[in-house]
């Protein structure tokens, strides 16, 4: 619940009071058509007083029980305030009554005097109702802000757990070629011996082959060529 917006509420019904309390003071010099639509003036402000005191309710149910309290007695009074203008203004006496009325002088300077103070309310009321609207677009363009603010969050949580997630996988990557590294040292290292004993395998065959040729030609001498 926000006060700040409870208070241009209550700005905006006092300008429509005010503009609503001086409406049957004009009606008793007024006649017919005129009167009719004054009255019906009348109602279409009525209508956006009860609106705006609706509002206000609106925003006192979250508020705390003791502002709340008081508000709703205030409530109540404007309520009875604009009934009792409702009544007078549709008062049968309004509009007779000789002893009542002032001179045409004196009226025509007092209503062009209530025109121009109803004129600067209706000014104002036109402020308060700007106001609250632009305060309105602020708060829902701050709202906005937090929802993108909040999903931007989210996204950098997720970016994050991602790259977490890719550096696990590299360390593992890591680790794999470290030990396959120390797997090919290995591999290198049996296949130098084995080529080694591959090349002393082919010297001793050798040194045997010729071994036997020599004792081969020996025993032929010998036989053969020595008497």
């Amino acid at each position: 619940m926000s006060s700040e917006e409870v208070e241009k509420l209550h700005e905006i019904y006092k300008s429509l009071y005010d503009e609503l309390k001086l409406m049957p003071d004009r009606a008793l010099r007024c006649h017919g058509e005129e009167k009719k639509k004054l009255i019906r003036a009348f109602d279409e402000r009525q209508g956006e007083a009860e609106e705006v005191l609706q509002g206000m309710e609106e925003e006192l149910r979250s508020a705390p029980s003791s502002y709340r309290n008081a508000m709703t007695t205030k409530l109540r009074l404007y309520r009875r305030d604009l009934g009792k203008l409702q009544r007078e203004i549709r008062s049968p006496d309004v509009g007779f009554g000789s002893s009542s009325r002032p001179v045409e002088g004196a009226q025509q300077g007092i209503y062009s005097s209530q025109n121009q103070h109803s004129t600067h309310l209706q000014s104002q009321r036109a402020l308060l109702l700007q106001g609250t609207e632009s305060l309105n677009n602020a708060t829902k363009s701050i709202e906005r802000s937090q929802r993108i603010a909040a999903e931007t969050d989210q996204i950098g949580t997720d970016v994050i757990e991602e790259l977490g997630e890719q550096r696990e996988q590299l360390e593992r990557a890591r680790n794999r070629l470290v030990n396959t590294g120390e797997n090919l040292s290995r591999s290198r290292k049996i296949l130098r011996a084995m080529s080694r004993r591959l090349m002393t395998n082919k010297l001793l065959l050798a040194v045997i082959i010729l071994m036997e040729l020599a004792i081969l030609g020996a025993v032929v001498y010998l036989k053969f060529f020595r008497k």
